[in-house]
């Protein structure tokens, strides 16, 4: 498999997997020279916009977690700086060793290379032999001595030019005069080699990760009853909204943080239908949460963290004025009962293309919107799966029951209307292909509907209920 993007006037190869490569293929060749090459090629769309997100999802995570200086090296790659940080993972080697194993957990293939220049380090992480690559302090020259000139990021026109002369490798370059480089290639060209080599600073604009709007309360006195710590909840959201006002933020996903006196925190956390930032809204949640808080000797600390924001701008508001009657605002009364009933009981119906009853009804969020179902009768309720009925008497094979009896009751059918046929969907199971429901809408002799089915092989199943 390979990705393919258009370069110019041309479509190139993006990436290729480890089997494409064994069999010749690479980044930069033409895509019709790859369908030539290789028979039965498949050939996916690049995605550099997706790729570009999971690298800055990845550098973020980097600077977290393993240095507080990483930038992004490419389309393809990371720079890490390690000065200050090998010794806290075992050193360089073991350091190396757990990145690339994060990598292998999240599905990428990566190298790892650690020299004193960011040029060196990306030269030998792309064009080095081994997964991991450790080059001494003042050796870079040695190290890439054999390496080709394009690990230089140099571009076409400079590679070409060199390539035309004879020169293939980072050694020959070394050591030719440098005047006569400069005049031919460019001052360009001598300041990628100088970077590489360490003889030339390089900018290194490190990925700074945006930290989620908190507030932290520390108390003189543990608190433990119910009353101050709702006053601290209180305070801790007249101190959270200004920061978001001032960001342009509104809260989907809050976290209540309580630090007890013997060093151990209680979460809790609160979902919010939509993007929020009203006090008074998030203060009547919060107070919700507070009787499953347990203090213990008391909390010293109370941090409230807005995990996840969104953009939140001005909207009108319906009203007299707008010409227009105000519309209920079903969000507040939604968070207010997922905090008390739990998120996922929170929901609506909405309409699934299927032909089959059972696959037609699909779980939708609360606030969300919902596709209507087609005009077609169908009972408020609906069994699954369905059940089997008993001693059905019908007049012709193909007409409507007169009586059946369901769950040991006898039922006596005074109107019918039907039958509606319904296929099974072939292209999902194959048993599909024969599965044929005749369904029929029958009302008994108390006035109580019911929506059966007869299969191919003449057996009846209730499938729903009609108020």
């Amino acid at each position: 498999m390979v990705t393919a993007h258009r370069v110019g006037n041309r479509n190139v190869l993006a990436a290729a997997c480890p089997q494409a490569r064994a069999l010749g293929l690479a980044p930069g060749m033409p895509l019709a020279k790859a369908r030539i090459l290789v028979s039965g090629l498949d050939v996916r769309a690049a995605d550099p916009e997706g790729d570009a997100a999971w690298l800055a999802r990845l550098g973020a995570f980097a600077a977290r977690r393993w240095t507080p200086r990483a930038a992004c090296s490419g389309p393809d790659g990371l720079w890490l700086d390690l000065t200050g940080v090998a010794h806290l993972f075992g050193g360089e080697e073991l350091m190396c060793r757990r990145i690339l194993a994060f990598c292998r957990r999240l599905g990428f293939t990566a190298r790892v290379a650690v020299a004193g220049t960011t040029g060196a380090a990306h030269a030998l992480a792309r064009f080095g032999a081994q997964p991991i690559l450790l080059c001494p302090a003042g050796r870079e020259g040695d190290a890439l001595a054999a390496l080709p000139l394009a690990a230089l990021r140099l571009d076409e026109a400079a590679l070409g030019a060199a390539s035309r002369l004879g020169l293939e490798r980072i050694g020959e370059l070394v050591a030719m005069p440098r005047a006569p480089l400069q005049r031919r290639f460019g001052l360009h060209f001598l300041l990628r080699l100088d970077q590489a080599l360490g003889r030339a600073a390089e900018p290194f604009d490190p990925i700074v990760p945006e930290q989620p709007p908190a507030v932290l309360l520390r108390f003189l006195e543990p608190i433990a009853t119910a009353e101050a710590i709702e006053e601290a909840t209180a305070e801790a959201v007249r101190r959270l909204v200004p920061k978001l006002t001032e960001a342009g933020l509104g809260v989907r996903r809050l976290a209540l943080v309580c630090q007890r006196v013997d060093n151990s925190e209680q979460y809790q956390y609160i979902n919010l239908a939509r993007a929020v930032r009203d006090r008074d809204h998030l203060r009547r949640l919060l107070w919700a949460t507070i009787t499953m808080i347990e203090p213990g000797f008391g909390i010293e600390r109370l941090r409230l963290v807005a995990l996840r924001v969104e953009p939140l701008a001005p909207r009108p508001i319906a009203g007299a004025l707008a010409g227009a009657p105000p519309a209920p605002d079903l969000a507040l009364l939604v968070d207010r009962l997922a905090v008390r009933l739990g998120a996922r009981r929170i929901h609506r119906l909405t309409a699934h293309e299927s032909d089959l009853p059972e696959r037609s009804v699909a779980r939708a969020g609360p606030l969300a919107e919902a596709a209507f179902w087609p005009r077609w009768p169908r009972p408020v309720r609906l069994l699954i799966p369905p059940e089997p009925v008993e001693q059905v008497m019908a007049l012709l094979p193909d007409g409507a029951p007169l009586r059946f009896r369901w769950r040991g009751k006898a039922y006596r059918v005074a109107a019918a209307d039907g039958p509606e046929r319904v296929y099974g969907e072939w292209w999902r199971e194959a048993e599909g292909r024969e599965a044929v429901r005749d369904y029929f809408q029958v009302e008994d002799e108390t006035g109580a509907r019911f929506w059966l089915y007869r299969r191919e092989d003449l057996s009846w199943h209730l499938h729903g209920l009609f108020g």
